[in-house]
């Protein structure tokens, strides 16, 4: 009876505490180094000394942008340009390069595999800061592509992989997220979007749940929670913290992440029209889009097409349901923990340090960052200074993404990918889950925001 019992802590994780694991858990080495980009942030703003963001390819072509010959001809703005990839390149070789070294990996292989990595990265940068291309597909849409292309065409190179640490970037890019995650965007629309942000997200979230497991009976579990997170919070970010989370695939983040910015196209351009044409208050279009649109971008993009009241509430709302994002990869880790991964292990109970050690621990710094910016650096510095801060940082978590996704595509075997799609279930899953989205998320803004029951809240134009 012992022996079983050994046997099975031994399988669900159960281990003594170890100081190691605070400089060797890839977790807690994405939360050191989240903060230590954090603390750079702050400090190229706070002391006006030093200039630490992450480039940003400026948008390119189209009347009024750079042209994309300036980018090169060693001009002004070319050297500005260059001269901040070369200090990006050294600040993430160094920061993951350290990290890959106390995980027990060879620093001289990661340098090598790193910087074809982040080329590849940069040439993503390029193509998805293009004006058309930026207006349509986010950066990680281009990064799953030229990573696919690779790794089915010439296949991805030995030297390359060891550079290819997906949750690594993933995690540290969510920890360095939370600083934008601020709780005051709540005081902005108050009663009015909590209601349809925070109440509308875990009854989607709960629907599409049991839709994907009880109804469609969809194995794979955790690609049924990142698509849940992806459709009913924002997209390609929920989608990631819910994998890290539940511990998804590879491929799993990236058919949701594939299948929302597809969805995420076809909403922001067709949702403005429809709701021009049934004539449809801007005040309640423009929070129906803000609940429902999976990108952030695409948001701002389609709010702003019914005027100022209805970009207004697209923002707000969105803004306020990005706040869960943090909350919702707590879930998740614990109901993993506790349900999913238990059930599979075939145990009755599972014990708090068994939680502890399945829990992921990068989002104590996701929370912890969105707690400090919330409460103690906008409150101190003001709402300018934070985000200024809070720019800058978004470069950082930009690179992060990026890296990510392109590592996803240059691991990503399409006969493998095939396998995903269990004879359509997870299109089946995202189609009806954002269906009822729309039908819901519609419902509770015309219930809050038609003046029917309570009063119309006033925006500034």
């Amino acid at each position: 009876m012992r022996q079983l019992k050994n046997v099975e802590q031994e399988q669900i994780g159960v281990q003594k505490w170890q100081w190691s694991s605070l400089y060797q858990h890839e977790d807690w080495l994405a939360i050191w180094i989240g903060f230590i980009i954090i603390g750079m942030g702050y400090l190229s703003v706070i002391t006006e000394k030093f200039s630490w963001g992450a480039v940003k390819i400026p948008k390119w072509g189209g009347e009024g942008n750079v042209r994309f010959i300036e980018l090169f001809n060693l001009g002004e703005t070319s050297r500005a340009l260059w001269t901040n990839t070369l200090i990006t390149f050294v600040i993430f070789v160094l920061l993951f390069g350290i990290g890959y070294k106390l995980q027990g990996g060879e620093g001289k292989k990661f340098l090598k595999a790193f910087t074809g990595l982040f080329i590849l990265a940069l040439i993503v940068s390029f193509v998805s800061a293009q004006v058309v291309m930026k207006k349509y597909l986010e950066y990680a849409f281009w990064a799953l592509a030229i990573g696919i292309v690779i790794s089915n065409t010439v296949g991805t190179p030995n030297w390359l992989k060891p550079a290819l640490k997906t949750e690594f970037y993933i995690k540290t890019g969510l920890v360095v997220m939370g600083a934008e995650v601020l709780f005051s965007n709540i005081n902005k629309f108050g009663f009015y979007g909590l209601g349809i942000a925070w109440l509308v997200t875990p009854v989607v979230i709960i629907f599409i749940w049991l839709l994907g497991t009880k109804v469609l009976k969809i194995e794979n579990k955790p690609m049924v929670m990142i698509i849940a997170a992806a459709t009913s919070v924002c997209g390609t970010s929920a989608a990631i913290a819910a994998a890290a989370a539940s511990k998804g695939k590879k491929n799993d983040l990236s058919f949701a992440v594939g299948i929302s910015l597809i969805f995420t196209v076809v909403m922001m351009v067709t949702m403005p029209l429809f709701i021009k044409f049934i004539h449809m208050d801007p005040l309640i279009g423009g929070a129906w889009i803000g609940g429902t649109v999976d990108s952030t971008g695409a948001v701002v993009l389609a709010g702003e097409a019914l005027g100022g009241i209805g970009g207004q509430a697209a923002s707000l709302v969105k803004m306020i349901q990005n706040i869960l994002i943090g909350f919702i990869a707590f879930a998740i880790a614990i109901f993993f923990a506790k349900h999913v991964e238990n059930n599979q292990l075939g145990s009755k109970q599972v014990g708090l340090s068994q939680i502890w050690i399945s829990f992921p621990k990068f989002i104590l710094g996701f929370l912890s960052a969105s707690l400090i910016f919330s409460f103690i650096i906008q409150p101190t510095y003001g709402k300018e200074t934070a985000d200024a801060i809070i720019s800058t940082l978004g470069s950082f978590k930009t690179w992060a993404f990026c890296l990510a996704f392109t590592s996803i595509g240059l691991e990503s075997n399409l006969r493998d990918m095939k396998e995903q799609f269990q004879g359509g279930k997870p299109v089946a899953l995202y189609v009806i889950g954002q269906t009822f989205n729309l039908i819901l998320t519609l419902f509770v803004a015309w219930l809050l925001l038609s003046g029917k029951i309570f009063p119309i809240p006033q925006l500034v134009a």
